[in-house]
């Protein structure tokens, strides 16, 4: 790794209303929390987690997300507006200037959608994809794997545990991050391109 390529990595993973089925008329997918865990890559170290609740407006927390997430709609009802979480992922995370990875492409194209659908600015470095790396396709081809793996299976493959509740943002995050770091410690993790080039 170059010295003047970044060495924080912000690992996002988002849960989202869901529902059993179509979502009632009028709904929409929206973030309900930003689990988010900053890696140093040259240290090869996870160094913080963070679980930012965010306010649906457009949708409530179904009982189907609840069983999957542990998240109620009263969780969610005091947490942040999207903008504002998006601001906060910004100005304390520099997340428009750091690499970002996530488990799949879910989350870079939900923040995508909901960026535009709500008029807010996208935290992360332009273009969309830019300094975005998904973390399931470098561990799939990492290990040789036909099948991309979901995150629980890829923490078996790699011999690591999971720690806290699958599909809360915030334990998430940090089990991706573990992740990550053991592809760097087997030479398999993309070199980050710098923020402005």
């Amino acid at each position: 790794m170059r010295d003047d390529h970044p060495t924080l990595l912000n690992v996002i993973d988002v849960e989202a209303t869901c529902w059993d089925g179509q979502p009632p008329p009028g709904s929409v997918n929206e973030i309900i929390e930003i689990g988010l865990t900053v890696v140093d890559l040259r240290a090869r170290r996870r160094l913080s987690r963070h679980g930012i609740m965010v306010r649906p407006t457009r949708s409530t927390v179904s009982a189907f997300c609840t069983e999957l997430t542990g998240l109620t709609q009263a969780d969610v009802a005091h947490g942040m507006t999207f903008a504002e979480a998006c601001r906060l992922l910004a100005e304390e995370y520099a997340a428009a200037e750091r690499p970002w990875a996530s488990w799949g492409d879910y989350d870079r194209r939900q923040f995508a959608r909901q960026s535009l659908a709500d008029r807010v600015a996208y935290p992360f470095g332009y273009p969309v994809e830019r300094g975005h790396t998904n973390a399931k396709a470098v561990f799939t081809t990492a290990h040789g794997l036909r099948r991309k793996p979901g995150m629980s299976q890829a923490l078996k493959i790699a011999g690591l545990p999971l720690e806290g509740r699958h599909h809360r943002g915030e334990d998430d995050a940090w089990n991706i991050a573990a992740l990550v770091l053991d592809l760097l410690d087997r030479g398999a993790w993309p070199d980050p391109a710098p923020a402005d080039g």
